[in-house]
């Protein structure tokens, strides 16, 4: 039996499902149809409808989702990001979170270093 070759899309495809009619939800570059879910959704159809047409992949986190619904998410999976636009996307988390680890984590630890030190130079020159 011949496997299926998996639809790709890009971001822009995507965007255009957003309505109640044809809502779809990028997550973790998988593309889903939860047009016919809104309804069966255990949190209503309010949070599908907050990102239809864009990437939920960090709100599908941080609701804790549990193995069931990922199971269930497979029947409504209708293709992929394009690998291009999946490239960007990582590119973007990348550059997010070097960003963040230069203006915050890096002084930061600048400074608890140079407290320590002090604090160590103070008590040893008594």
């Amino acid at each position: 039996m011949p496997s299926e070759e998996i639809k790709t899309y890009t971001l822009k495809e995507i965007a255009e499902h957003s309505s109640p009619d044809s809502l779809w939800l990028l997550i973790d570059n998988g593309v889903y149809d939860v047009s016919k879910f809104m309804d069966e959704h255990p949190g209503g159809p309010e949070p599908l409808f907050d990102w239809a047409g864009k990437d939920a992949t960090d709100a599908f986190e941080d609701a804790g989702h549990s193995a069931d619904a990922r199971e269930l998410m497979k029947s409504y999976r209708v293709g992929e990001l394009s690998e291009d636009e999946q490239k960007e996307i990582n590119k973007e988390k990348t550059s997010k979170k070097c960003f963040w680890i230069r203006t915050v984590l890096l002084p930061v630890g600048v400074l608890v270093t140079a407290l320590l030190a002090y604090k160590l130079f103070v008590r040893f020159s008594k």
